[in-house]
């Protein structure tokens, strides 16, 4: 009755929706997307009898390539949501990747899979129980509930009582997640710590150094951050004038917005400032990386990071990736996303942006990072795939 109403509703959704639909669907950053999500265009069914992740955007899908190149490529099937995400799914399962539809389009889409591995928070009614209705073993792996989602979760507790009636097994970040998600109705717990720990993407090639001077990566970063970080970089520039800077905006479609400040500024400051796009060089005072798939490269690199994603209230960004190179991480307080994973990461430094100056200002005093890891993550997660196939 439940699934019956349900689909049912989202199908009216789905009708209403659809003046907004069309308009959004000439926009750049959803030109691709949504005609794929909500009408299905130039996206057929994956292929059946394989094993299907799914991912919402560019950091889940980063996260989760390590688990799927774990398994035979003529078996990977993927989906996701964003562009972005796309875009990187398509690299780990070329050929079958594919955005995923709207939900009650599943039931016209999802063809017979292996089984279905979703990545976090992407809790969806009608993927779990359409991909196990056709005989998927279904899982939910890196699985968490922050401090701020937690009580609208509890408040729709009775919808996710049947949404985990339709997931076999959890795989949570935390023992906090774990007990948060058993009063949710998720059953058969698992606990493997955060993916995003064990499973970090390496450098995909060796960008060039700065011949002199520190390199501080700006990494992340949204509306509203650029401006206090540079203002920060400022500073660092009084006493050591050969500091370099690179910029990496976390959405794409903001490249030329950041560009035109950071040009301003460096021409109120007397500096120089390039794209990389243009110039493949670190050397001007500042760089915008107008690329997607650098930013590990950039940390490699780098001797110091102030991450984005948490001087604004976004919730905070993935420090692991640049933990793994030891280097100085300064990040903002709003990490509230990212908390587990946080606390995962010895030497990163939380300030807000009143005192990132102060902090930058002095490189003798920075603290190098370490990742605390124990085991590899993934191999319970394996195993437990493997044994459905």
């Amino acid at each position: 009755m439940f699934l019956c109403c349900y689909t049912l509703l989202s199908a009216a959704v789905w009708l209403l929706a659809l003046p907004f639909l069309v308009p959004l669907s000439l926009r750049s950053k959803y030109r691709r997307s949504l005609p794929a999500r909500f009408f299905l265009w130039r996206n057929p069914p994956l292929k059946e009898g394989g094993v299907w992740f799914h991912v919402c955007s560019y950091g889940e899908a980063r996260a989760v390539a390590p688990l799927v190149e774990r398994f035979d490529a003529g078996l990977r099937r993927m989906t996701a949501i964003t562009q972005t995400g796309y875009d990187v799914i398509e690299r780990l399962a070329p050929g079958r990747s594919r955005y995923l539809p709207f939900e009650p389009l599943l039931w016209l889409w999802a063809r017979p899979q292996k089984a279905l591995i979703v990545m976090e928070a992407e809790l969806w009614y009608l993927l779990f129980a359409v991909a196990r209705r056709r005989g998927a073993a279904t899982f939910l792996i890196n699985a968490r509930l922050s401090d701020r989602s937690w009580p609208r979760y509890r408040r729709f507790a009775w919808f996710y009582r049947r949404l985990f009636a339709q997931v076999d097994r959890v795989f949570a970040q935390s023992e906090r997640d774990r007990s948060r998600l058993e009063e949710l109705g998720a059953r058969n717990v698992i606990v493997t710590g955060n993916l995003k720990l064990g499973a970090i993407p390496g450098p995909s090639r060796k960008l060039p150094k700065p011949k002199r001077g520190l390199l501080i990566c700006a990494a992340s970063t949204h509306e509203g951050e650029e401006a206090p970080i540079l203002e920060a970089f400022r500073a660092l520039k009084e006493y050591h004038p050969d500091a370099r800077m690179v910029v990496v905006p976390r959405h794409p479609e903001r490249f030329d917005r950041v560009w035109r400040m950071m040009e301003s500024f460096a021409r109120l400051q007397g500096w120089e400032a390039d794209r990389f796009s243009e110039t493949e060089s670190f050397e001007a005072d500042l760089t915008l990386m107008d690329r997607m798939g650098e930013l590990v490269n950039c940390y490699a690199i780098s001797d110091a990071v102030v991450l984005g994603g948490a001087f604004e209230r976004i919730g905070g960004h993935n420090a692991a990736e640049a933990a793994q190179f030891g280097i100085p991480i300064f990040s903002g307080p709003h990490f509230f996303n990212q908390k587990d994973l946080f606390e995962g990461i010895e030497g990163i430094e939380i300030v807000d942006e009143k005192a990132l100056a102060e902090k930058l200002r002095y490189p003798g005093l920075w603290q190098p990072t370490r990742l605390k890891i124990a085991g590899d993550p993934l191999r319970r997660i394996e195993k437990e795939i493997r044994d459905v196939l």
